[in-house]
């Protein structure tokens, strides 16, 4: 009996580091985003780690402002998209594919206008998402249907809980 209760205990704690980092790492987010202004208004920002050339932003302030104005909310995309029990979670891929084009989009220099044609590069993706998507609700209300179970006992059947953050990665690939 004590066997159980000193594994409950050490999985308890460790969802409890567990909560806490991924809490911390959203409540700093806000800091995060304002280290663009630790970031010179030149062309070129040199620091002892590499040197960068704003290129067409002609300022590598108002490029280190875009991009971390997509990657920020990329990072919370993330941690919601690993810590969501729902089973409508692969929803975020969509906005995760978003974000990710939009960030290469403003990583590459020889692009002119950012942020265009990304939805012609997420129909894919959306076509994949958008339809399994839907069959998985359509199998829950069908099992609705045809079980005395609740919607709350048929999300909890359909919940893929992986032990630990590789095994989530590993359904992946």
């Amino acid at each position: 009996m004590t066997n159980r209760k000193s594994k409950q205990r050490t999985s308890d704690n460790k969802n409890i580091v567990t909560g806490s980092i991924i809490a911390t790492l959203i409540a700093i987010t806000p800091y995060l985003f304002y280290l663009h202004e630790s970031v010179p208004n030149t062309k070129i920002w040199n620091t002892f780690l590499f040197t960068y050339n704003s290129g067409h932003f002609e300022s590598a302030n108002v490029a280190m402002w875009i991009f971390t104005g997509k990657l920020i909310p990329l990072f919370l995309l993330f941690i919601w998209f690993f810590t969501c029990r729902h089973w409508w979670y692969h929803a975020l891929l969509v906005p995760i594919a978003m974000f990710t084009y939009q960030i290469f989009g403003t990583l590459n220099e020889e692009i002119k206008y950012i942020d265009t044609n990304q939805l012609i590069y997420l129909i894919p993706i959306m076509a994949i998402i958008i339809p399994s998507i839907y069959l998985i609700r359509a199998r829950i209300f069908n099992k609705i249907n045809e079980a005395n179970k609740s919607l709350e006992e048929l999300e909890e059947e359909f919940k893929i809980s992986p032990k630990n953050f590789w095994g989530k990665i590993k359904e992946y690939f």
